[in-house]
């Protein structure tokens, strides 16, 4: 593995990028209202509100916990040898989740200060390209124990990890693709079609790591 501090180098642009959302917030924050947009339903509307404080520096420190998370996994992993084995793909779903919390940031930032009206669809949209470029990698995650599909059978074999992520990875693909459509559609579709799709990229895969265990393993 290698030593933090070089890995702190390596990532100096991610770093710039969680920088920018505390500079984001410390700009707008004097043209914030008291209570802020924080949380958003299965169609995308607001349902939540937080403080100023929060709705300025909130996101970016998830956004610098969460670096921090992906940081110290590959030191504290039963299985961190295998982190070497998809090193580019874990680095790409470090810029992956930074650059989103970035993007629901700015986007939270310019609703909450009137700048745009809110829309459902740019939540909708946002999430549907997660899926699809996460779905887009996913079968090349290696077998570890806090990145992927993570269940008994899947840890407990490495050739059923590697056939349930071969079939998560277009499922979740296929759903980012119909939950761009549903956007598109009208809120008359899109709460209970993203509860399917979430429903079904979680639960497909589970069930056919354990039927996979079963052939593979008894």
């Amino acid at each position: 593995m290698q030593k933090i501090s070089k890995v702190l180098k390596q990532d100096w642009l991610i770093l710039s990028l969680i920088l920018l959302g505390f500079v984001l917030g410390a700009y707008f924050y004097p043209s914030l209202p008291d209570k802020v947009p924080t949380h958003w339903n299965a169609s995308g509307e607001v349902n939540g509100y937080g403080s100023k404080l929060f709705g300025a520096f909130g996101l970016p420190g998830i956004s610098l916990g969460t670096y921090l998370m992906y940081l110290l996994l590959p030191y504290i992993d039963p299985k961190r040898k295998n982190y070497a084995d998809f090193k580019s793909t874990y680095q790409f779903l470090k810029y992956l989740i930074i650059i989103f919390f970035l993007g629901l940031e700015v986007m939270t930032l310019l609703i909450a200060s009137g700048v745009i009206v809110n829309k459902p669809i740019f939540i909708q949209l946002m999430i549907s390209l997660l899926f699809i470029l996460i779905g887009n990698v996913m079968g090349r995650f290696k077998h570890n124990y806090f990145v992927g599909v993570r269940t008994p059978w899947t840890l407990a074999n490495e050739e059923v990890w590697r056939k349930t992520h071969r079939l998560a990875a277009p499922l979740w693909v296929l759903g980012g693709i119909i939950n761009i459509l549903l956007a598109f559609m009208g809120t008359n579709y899109t709460g209970i079609g993203f509860i399917v799709i979430i429903a079904v990229i979680s639960i497909v895969p589970i069930g056919y790591s354990y039927i996979a265990y079963r052939q593979i393993v008894e």
